[in-house]
């Protein structure tokens, strides 16, 4: 596998079957995981249903296991790179411009709706910035070889407690808006979160 024949520690890294699901999941749902709970508060938990069931197995899980299966097959390259070896080169640089046009929009409306989400349901801040950290611990901890069901585990219970201090014992936080609206000044923060997130060694974070 790509994974263990280019082990570099930052972008090849060789995981556990549970944890390559773990992260497959939360991308196959074509952001459903965070969007899709956050379409459940904001608008019913209808639509969060329909965009996490029927986006996950007709779109998110059919491009994403075919794009995974064929990348696994050709030393772990990317779509654009395999259209540039099998079209041209100058296709592979018009096809990398339309994903990452599609990535701005996607990170568009994900810093949208998150930030309305905060605007209008400040309770939620903690919860969902503390999963951060706790990535970061329970990152270490599997790296290090430790059980990673049991402290799963533990990071969950953490999530849930957070949720309920947040809710009952914290106060609700807001930010100054930026351009007349703190749904801007949330957009720019998550801009700043998604590049450091994207830039980090994957086992760090994920």
């Amino acid at each position: 596998m790509p994974s263990s024949e280019f082990d570099d520690g930052v972008d090849f890294i060789p995981s556990k079957k549970n944890i390559i699901f773990g992260h497959h999941f939360t991308t196959i749902a074509g952001l459903g995981p965070i969007v899709g709970l956050a379409i459940g508060i904001i608008w019913g938990w209808l639509p969060a249903f329909l965009w996490m069931f029927f986006g996950a197995i007709f779109m998110g899980g059919f491009h994403d296991f075919s794009t995974m299966v064929i990348s696994g097959r050709t030393k772990g390259k990317t779509i654009g790179d395999l259209t540039g070896d099998i079209i041209s080169p100058s296709t592979k640089y018009v096809f990398q411009f339309i994903m990452q046009l599609l990535l701005l929009i996607v990170l568009a409306v994900f810093a949208m709706i998150v930030g309305i989400l905060f605007e209008q349901y400040p309770q939620s801040v903690i919860p969902v910035w503390i999963e951060i950290p706790i990535a970061i611990w329970l990152g270490r901890q599997v790296s290090k070889g430790k059980n990673d069901f049991i402290y799963s585990i533990v990071a969950v219970l953490i999530l849930y407690a957070s949720i309920y201090a947040s809710v009952y014992w914290l106060p609700p936080i807001k930010i100054p808006p930026v351009m007349g609206s703190s749904v801007v000044s949330w957009a720019l923060i998550l801009y700043i979160y998604s590049f450091f997130a994207s830039t980090i060694p994957v086992q760090k974070l994920l």
